[in-house]
């Protein structure tokens, strides 16, 4: 199942009001190197005469409203680790800026060493970052990150009510027969557990997927772009999305062994104060949310049904499986 990640979420940027400056006046020199889209998102990569790229994301067909990134003057500017990279507006969609064409993501499909050693790196920078993004506390106007709320309606609604098409309705028809009462309530109280923490929430990325991760192609900091799914949440919500991110491309396309145990790289980052037991249920939370955003915005396809299979023991299981020393 193709990764909604790399099109309809976020992908990677770098830095700032001034970074996002030169991107504007890149404009027609560009170098078009990539595009892709599906029914929520549209991402153009172009290459700078500078050597940089634009990733530009632009609403999909399904999705009538420009986007924007209203929490984004709240992210701190500075960060160890990557660059929480937020963008500007351009043509009904954001503009951003990074060193690199390619998101974790693609590189880890990549089959040569090299590429995983640049992952690891990229994922230990982002933890750093992430960590301090989550000393900010969330501001008045945050709410549930988008697609932890796309998926809480989708757990909750009757079936007849689901918005996003037939295939989500499908969807959403299997996964209640095949999951049964409890599994579901057990997702819907991670969900409601994230979205409604019982200490202060703080501002989260929102969306921290490998999608949205940009190692440099050259020498220069990793780009974590961050702007249009921010929002209020327990903290373990943004290692959940890269944790479940790697969870399921073990599961769905394994690799050879690595130099890294890229979960591990990911926590160690962070460093120790995360919860790992809502780190692993945010990671399955994210899988979920990946399955039903797929039926929505690619539509129905023949691997969901195993998707939610694995998914299935995931719940059983509490994710343990995404988080190196979760407790059993």
């Amino acid at each position: 199942m193709a990764d909604v990640a790399d099109t309809a979420d976020v992908t990677d940027v770098v830095d700032t009001a001034e970074v996002a400056d030169a991107a504007d006046v890149a404009g027609a020199a560009d170098v078009a190197v990539a595009a892709f889209a599906t029914g929520l998102q549209t991402t153009r990569v172009h290459r700078t005469p500078e050597g940089r790229y634009t990733w530009w994301h632009g609403p999909g067909p399904l999705r009538p409203d420009p986007l924007a990134a209203p929490l984004a003057a709240y992210v701190p500017r500075h960060t160890p680790g990557a660059r929480l990279a937020v963008p500007r507006p351009r043509a009904a969609g954001l503009v951003h800026l990074a060193d690199g064409a390619h998101s974790a993501a693609a590189w880890l499909r990549d089959p040569r060493p090299q590429a995983r050693t640049l992952v690891a790196h990229a994922l230990a920078a982002a933890g750093r970052a992430l960590r301090t993004l989550h000393t900010t506390p969330a501001p008045d106007a945050a709410d549930t990150p988008p697609a932890l709320a796309r998926l809480r309606a989708y757990l909750t609604a009757d079936p007849a009510a689901v918005p996003g098409g037939g295939a989500v309705h499908r969807l959403r028809e299997h996964v209640v027969r095949a999951w049964g009462p409890a599994r579901l309530e057990r997702l819907r109280s991670w969900c409601h557990g994230l979205a409604e923490p019982r200490r202060d929430a703080v501002l989260v990325h929102g969306f921290a997927s490998l999608g949205a991760l940009v190692p440099p192609a050259r020498p220069a900091p990793v780009a974590l772009l961050t702007g249009e799914d921010l929002g209020a949440a327990r903290p373990e919500l943004d290692l959940g999305w890269l944790l479940g991110d790697l969870a399921e491309l073990a599961w769905s396309a394994p690799a050879p062994a690595g130099p890294a145990d890229l979960s591990g790289v990911l926590l160690d980052g962070y460093g120790p104060d995360a919860d790992r037991t809502w780190a692993a249920r945010a990671a399955v939370v994210r899988i979920a949310a990946h399955q039903r955003d797929f039926a929505a915005y690619c539509g129905w396809s023949d691997e969901l049904p195993a998707y939610t299979a694995f998914i299935a023991d995931l719940i059983d299981e509490e994710g343990r499986r995404a988080v190196p020393g979760a407790p059993s």
